[in-house]
């Protein structure tokens, strides 16, 4: 019979430790150290060479691969010499791959670009395919091409390896199965791994794609032909023309096309999961058009699909809607060609600024990059505000600020404090002490409200009775939150000052 602590343990893990799948259940039981085994982690790394790349083998590897003998019962470790388990475990440390190294990410307009390295660009991020270490164990000179047809998006895998681990005399020893980690991204399951199929798919698709939805933009981008191809072509044009299209998700056909687009999203959006099926979703899909004919623009014209803003509709009370940026994704090859710039300051905004029920704009979570543009653009408005001149500025956070940046430019009211804070310190005189020190104390209110509701919200828990002392305790110090506040100020006052520059050369 059990004992008491054994049922309160059991009763414990089922309400903190929800059920993992398969594959995750693998990955966490690959990541266990079994110290006694491999000796002190900081003093044992072993370096193994995968391909042309020279790896890092550290001990969670090690010890995955340790970990996966003994519950395949491959191997009895622990009846091992310890030379003998050190010898073991160093035999297969060159079957471990870091995801991000061996990962090619292609855009293929033609069968020509399924073979030209130069289309080819690296994912940011692995973890939310292969696991949190982003490691692939079981294979040697791993080598794995994720390639799309630049329109329609059909999807191809193409995986290579020199060795794979069941090749060896490993009894019960298995690698990693990275088709279905690959096929698992894949929403309707539907890709291909043979390459002439791809290669037919290619052919048959390219002229007749054309992009979904209603058209809601064009412009043009300039580069030069230096710059880094993104396609087979041995020429490259210096001006590039790109048209953004408005989809919803109730168009069927246009989602079956965004769930193939999605799969690259999960290397490049952290924390990135799949947007349901709801009417109250846009898509502003960005797609480059082009012409296989250089010499005669109309003829040949095509399409490739280069990135997306997906925006949720939230209902404002009482009778608007607040939309949300939820997604921006450009692709690496169409970066730095000013595209999420021209989404947020232009498209998105045309479109619902015309709107009459559109309260404000707002953004989920942005990313460094993406909030830097927003700032740009948003301070850039703001200047020609009466609210925002200098002397208001200087005064101060006013109502005025928050109205006029909502009403003109749907401009919500976080937001707007982070402009009046950045166009505030473009009018600071840093060398005046008393000024500078007034803007000083006006950003650190803001960074300090958080700590300061906190400490209000457990004296009151206090007044009421409740044991607050371990909350207390956890807060830090009055001199530890006056340093770590000047840090936050500093950072920000950093990521300020490379707005107004972008300001100052805009100008």
């Amino acid at each position: 019979m059990a004992s008491t602590g054994d049922i309160w343990l059991q009763w414990f893990s089922c309400c903190f430790h929800q059920p993992q799948s398969p594959r995750r259940r693998r990955h966490h039981q690959r990541l266990r150290i079994d110290r006694s085994m491999i000796g002190n982690p900081t003093n044992f790394v072993h370096t193994g060479h995968i391909g042309s790349n020279d790896v890092e083998l550290s001990t969670n590897h090690l010890s995955a691969i340790q970990n996966q003998m003994q519950s395949k019962g491959g191997y009895e470790m622990n009846s091992l010499s310890r030379a003998e388990k050190m010898s073991n475990l160093s035999s297969l440390k060159g079957y471990v791959s870091c995801a991000l190294d061996c990962t090619r990410l292609r855009l293929v307009r033609n069968a020509e670009d399924m073979s030209n390295d130069e289309g080819c660009f690296k994912p940011e991020m692995a973890h939310q395919i292969f696991g949190e270490s982003e490691s692939i164990f079981g294979y040697r000179d791993l080598k794995i091409d994720v390639m799309a047809a630049a329109g329609p998006f059909d999807l191809y895998f193409d995986i290579n390896y020199s060795k794979k681990v069941e090749e060896l005399h490993t009894e019960g020893l298995k690698a990693d199965d990275v088709e279905k980690a690959l096929a698992d991204i894949v929403e309707d399951g539907c890709f291909y791994t043979n390459r002439d199929e791809f290669k037919r798919v290619l052919a048959s698709k390219a002229d007749s794609f054309r992009p979904h939805g209603t058209k809601v933009d064009e412009f043009t981008a300039q580069t030069s032909p230096s710059a880094s191809r993104t396609d087979g072509d041995q020429q490259q044009r210096p001006v590039r023309t790109f048209e953004v299209y408005l989809s919803s998700a109730d168009d069927a056909e246009y989602m079956k096309f965004h769930s193939r687009l999605e799969t690259f999203s999960f290397f490049f959006i952290d924390g990135f999961s799949r947007v349901e099926i709801d009417p109250l979703w846009l898509f502003f899909t960005v797609y480059e058009r082009y012409s296989i004919d250089n010499n005669n623009e109309a003829s040949g014209i095509r399409y490739a699909t280069i990135g997306y803003v997906a925006a949720y509709q939230y209902y404002a009370y009482p009778d608007k809607i607040r939309p949300r940026i939820s997604q921006v994704l450009v692709l690496p090859p169409f970066q730095k060609l000013g595209i999420a710039t021209r989404l947020i300051e232009h498209t998105i905004y045309e479109y619902f600024s015309k709107k009459e029920n559109v309260s404000d704009i707002t953004f989920e979570e942005p990313i460094e990059a993406i909030q830097h543009i927003r700032s740009v653009i948003d301070a850039k408005r703001c200047k020609t505000l009466p609210a925002f001149a200098k002397e208001n500025l200087l005064a101060g956070f006013t109502k005025d600020m928050l109205r006029e940046a909502k009403e003109r430019f749907l401009i919500n009211p976080k937001q707007c404090r982070v402009v009046y804070e950045i166009l505030r310190l473009g009018c600071t005189d840093l060398d005046d002490e008393q000024q500078y020190r007034a803007y000083r104390i006006e950003v650190k209110k803001r960074l300090n409200m958080n700590y300061n509701k906190h400490r209000r919200d457990l004296a009151k828990a206090k007044k009421r009775g409740a044991d607050v002392t371990a909350a207390l305790c956890g807060l830090p110090g009055v001199a530890e939150r006056i340093e770590s506040l000047h840090a936050e100020y500093k950072q920000v006052e950093e990521i300020y000052g490379l707005v107004l520059h972008k300001l100052l050369l805009a100008s």
